[in-house]
């Protein structure tokens, strides 16, 4: 191995076990490295086993086949040299801040006077100073962040890791509080060689990162990588960093998804496909901002994720949703409204629904399967539990219901079948009974 390589996966693939017993691939044959004084990002939607990765590097989960290994010394357990930051903070609430933050100095058999020394002078660098007597509950959710990042750095980490770090925080904390670890790494203040980062937001990967990892889903395993060869600090508002980030888009959006929902009419409907979690207020939402001016219809996706204030965690699974409707077609980090979605976004709300329904029907495989075996039995009514059945012979329990929960709202909006929440019977809409 070479010496400059501080972590070095090689053919890492993990499953977990669903409801039924049976395994569920979250990684697949993945082959990563991570360099000396290189800060990486890892991008993906969910289900692609980004925080999984991330678990297995730092130790807290082994993976079921590959290698893992940190300074060519094999991971069977956290490492003395990995620290992980995670995203719920992750705090002892019954702890003050002080002895969170010497948690790990502890763990590591460090006497008392060394730790509480160490832990003063991190809470100094973090920005807490005077606050190590503090309990969790009287800080403001970026102080408790703070406190999680100190408890990460007081250990002299070689690799830190972040899982959304600061997707908890409102935006301005978020920034602020990215843009300070980032001057500690410049500084040399901290004496971490590597940072590996998951994050749901592309511009904070492309303000962060040296390089991108594209990871795809189901299960899990990289897509493709993306090199941001800007010298840091970097400008947000730069035209060659806006222009990574559309380009990181594009590569985020490459594969249509139409093309992986869409099947014959005549043909069983796979159900082993999880629906965008999306509902039918936000696709509007989304497909009604579209239509308005400044975009008339057209826009570069950064732009519009900027004007809807809306994370790109719930973007990404609204741009699919439109495409898989046949409303919006999304192409090199841009969206367009395709002539139907143009005439959805002008149409009243009998219409709208009339056209989400016949949309639903025609390019959503479960649906149809719903609408059909609603149309064979006899009632016109079935339990929800039939199809939940369907759902887990491909995916785990948790994901079978919230698709099922997707295909059910868009369903009673599209009026293709309607539910009862009460008894959870899925039936046929009156006309279609009447009609049957």
């Amino acid at each position: 191995m070479n010496r400059n390589t501080l972590v070095d996966l090689k053919g890492i693939s993990k499953s977990f076990r669903i409801a039924d017993g049976r395994p569920r691939k979250v990684l697949d044959n993945v082959d990563f490295k991570l360099a000396e004084n290189e800060i990486v990002a890892l991008l993906g939607k969910s289900g692609s086993g980004k925080s999984t990765l991330l678990r297995i590097v730092a130790g807290l989960i082994p993976a079921d086949s590959g290698s893992a290994s940190y300074r060519g010394n094999p991971i069977h357990g956290p490492a003395a040299g990995i620290s992980m930051v995670f995203q719920s903070f992750a705090l002892f609430p019954w702890l003050t801040v002080q002895q969170n933050v010497e948690l790990g100095l502890e763990a590591q058999g460090v006497g008392p006077e060394d730790r509480a020394q160490r832990a003063e002078a991190m809470l100094e660098l973090i920005g807490l100073a005077g606050f190590g007597g503090a309990l969790p509950r009287e800080l403001s959710g970026g102080m408790r962040q703070r406190v999680g990042i100190a408890r990460a750095l007081v250990t002299n980490p070689d690799v830190l890791l972040m899982d959304e770090a600061f997707s908890a925080l409102d935006v301005m904390t978020g920034e602020t509080l990215r843009d300070e670890i980032l001057e500690l790494w410049a500084d040399q203040r901290i004496p971490t060689k590597g940072m590996l980062i998951v994050s749901h937001n592309i511009e904070e990967a492309v303000m962060m990162a040296d390089r991108i990892v594209i990871l795809a889903s189901d299960p899990g395993r990289i897509r493709c990588q993306y090199a941001v060869s800007l010298e840091r600090p970097r400008d947000a508002d730069t035209a060659d960093l806006r222009q990574m980030v559309d380009e990181v888009y594009a590569l985020m959006t490459a594969r249509p998804v139409p093309q992986v929902a869409v099947a014959a009419a005549a043909a069983p409907a796979p159900v082993d496909y999880a629906l965008p979690a999306t509902d039918v207020a936000r696709i509007e939402g989304v497909l009604d901002l579209l239509a308005e001016a400044p975009f008339e219809g057209h826009a570069d996706l950064p732009q519009l994720a900027e004007e809807s204030a809306l994370t790109d965690e719930e973007l990404f699974p609204t741009y699919e949703a439109l495409a898989m409707l046949g409303l919006a077609q999304v192409e090199a980090g841009d969206i367009a409204l395709t002539p139907l979605g143009q005439r959805y976004a002008q149409a009243g709300h009998v219409l709208r629904q009339e056209i989400f329904g016949q949309q639903l029907l025609a390019q959503v495989p479960l649906a149809t399967r719903i609408r059909r075996m609603l149309e064979s039995e006899p009632s016109g009514t079935m339990p929800r539990e039939r199809v939940l059945d369907l759902l887990r012979e491909g995916m785990e329990q948790e994901k079978a219901v919230h698709t099922l929960e997707v295909a059910i709202e868009w369903g009673r909006y599209g009026e293709a079948y309607e539910f009862d929440f009460h008894t959870g019977v899925l039936k046929l809409p009156d006309e279609a009974e009447e009609a049957a």
